[in-house]
């Protein structure tokens, strides 16, 4: 593409004023991103690369039909805007229903408060992923694998709608992860943590402590005994809760998934009580300085905050302009796509649960038996099922908090879960490692939070006996 994006406006409004005519709606998004990629497992480089990717994508819409052709050649843009209308009249056989909002014309930059990734040596960035694998190493000599991922992107967008918007949207976003296993014997284990910023490269250095735990725990796993597989009370820590309400509930108030599936759409009833008075839930772009932050979505509609739950009864939904429109609600912002190769799709951005009022000793408070879990290894959900993996726990016992115990499954049915809720922790943590996927689009940057949670009749795995 050799027109700049920054001069590609005139030439975005003259295509929109050609072409509008023939469908019901039309948009055009230019796209530039560039980023690094780093993967190494032990000493081996696994990946070590930078790119740079530039194209775009026609969305077109015409009695209900949608039409989506991608591009990396501006010369083409004409063949990919008529193959788009095309593709939408020949599916097109109802209406066109998009929740209305007002066009907007903006240049938007999300700020960085330290230094811009793209201003650092790949060598730089290769020299930290060394310096945390050798770090990983160190811990003991029972670690046998371990794994150092860096990413970072720049993304800068440009999309012109027929109904007048034209915005310009850019940032930049940082993530690592790390892993270590350790092995005694038969028995193997394994340490986890990831962290991620929109803000600094700085927020990637100084992690000493966060990757030295990961390798720890794998080591410390391998002499514990497992959990007895049973019922208990659960205390989780706030990155368990972030993880929970993103994954078990957040993505069953995508409202495509509700409009979609008739069954999830009586479940998720608004109205319908789901936890306790004192459950707040909510998700939001709007929020700055998080990972899921942003001022407009992929459609261009204006970023919010949106209740999902208030005192403990579901009040809203998360939507692209589409859904809104036909479930009659109000657009939340939530259109998003992981670049031009893919069509928005309702995504969530920043999900939390707002903190309670009650002191996190005051959780483990008159638990005769139970099980405090912290932090994450893994996890799956599967509709209103789930099941994750603690990265460590330990037993509840009269209160307190006693021997460590390893292979700590947590599973249940989310909105039971959610009405077993018995204490919200005045304590609040924003976990900035998510990578979101669904739809085939993976790696979506959202940031998830909340406190502590104390929760009733959750199904443990561990060793059953």
């Amino acid at each position: 593409m050799a027109t700049k994006l920054a001069d590609a406006q005139n030439l975005l409004s003259e295509l929109i004023s050609r072409y509008a005519s023939r469908v019901d709606y039309l948009m055009i998004r230019l796209e530039e991103a560039e980023g690094t990629d780093i993967l190494l497992r032990g000493d081996k480089v696994e990946t070590l690369s930078e790119g740079i990717s530039i194209g775009g994508q026609i969305r077109a819409c015409y009695k209900g039909g949608w039409g989506l052709s991608s591009f990396n050649q501006l010369t083409t843009i004409t063949d990919r805007i008529e193959e788009a209308i095309a593709a939408a009249r020949m599916v097109g056989e109802e209406e066109t229903i998009l929740a209305p909002i007002h066009p907007v014309q903006a240049i938007c930059k999300l700020p960085l408060t330290g230094t811009d990734p793209r201003k650092i040596p790949l060598v730089q960035k290769k020299q930290l992923c060394d310096f945390y694998t050798e770090l990983l190493k160190s811990v003991d000599g029972c670690i046998t694998t371990t794994s150092v991922r860096y990413a970072d992107s720049a993304q800068k967008v440009i999309i012109a709608t027929s109904e007048g918007t034209l915005i310009e949207q850019s940032w930049v976003d940082m993530e690592m992860r790390f892993a270590a296993t350790a092995r005694n014997g038969e028995t193997v284990q394994t340490g986890r943590e990831t962290t991620g910023s929109r803000k600094a490269f700085e927020d990637l250095i100084g992690l000493e402590e966060q990757v030295k735990g990961a390798a720890t725990r794998a080591i410390s796993a391998l002499s514990l005994p497992s959990v007895k597989g049973n019922t208990y009370t659960v205390v989780i820590d706030p990155i368990l809760t972030g993880l929970f309400v993103h994954e078990a509930f957040g993505h069953l108030s995508e409202a495509d998934m509700a409009y979609e599936n008739p069954d999830i759409l009586e479940v998720m009833t608004l109205g319908r009580r789901f936890g306790c008075d004192e459950l707040q839930i909510f998700d939001g772009a709007a929020p700055p300085g998080h990972r899921g932050s942003y001022f407009y979505d992929d459609e261009g509609t204006p970023a919010t905050t949106t209740q999902l739950i208030q005192d403990g009864i579901l009040v809203g939904r998360l939507h692209s302009r589409e859904t809104a429109g036909k479930l009659e609600e109000a657009p939340t912002g939530n259109a998003r796509c992981l670049n031009y190769h893919y069509a928005p799709i309702v995504r969530m951005t920043n999900t939390w649960i707002e903190r309670g009022n009650t002191s996190v000793e005051d959780l483990f408070s008159e638990i005769k038996e139970g099980v405090y879990a912290r932090n994450w290894l893994g996890g799956m959900t599967n509709g209103e099922m789930f099941t994750f993996s603690a990265g460590e726990a330990w037993m509840i016992r009269n209160g307190k908090i006693c021997e460590p115990v390893k292979d700590v499954t947590l599973s249940g049915n989310v909105f039971q879960t959610l009405a077993d809720i018995e204490g919200i922790g005045n304590d609040f943590y924003w976990d900035e490692s998510g990578g979101c996927g669904k739809g085939g689009q993976n790696g979506l940057p959202v940031g998830c939070g909340g406190p502590s949670l104390r929760i009733r009749d959750v199904v443990v795995g561990g060793e059953v006996g």
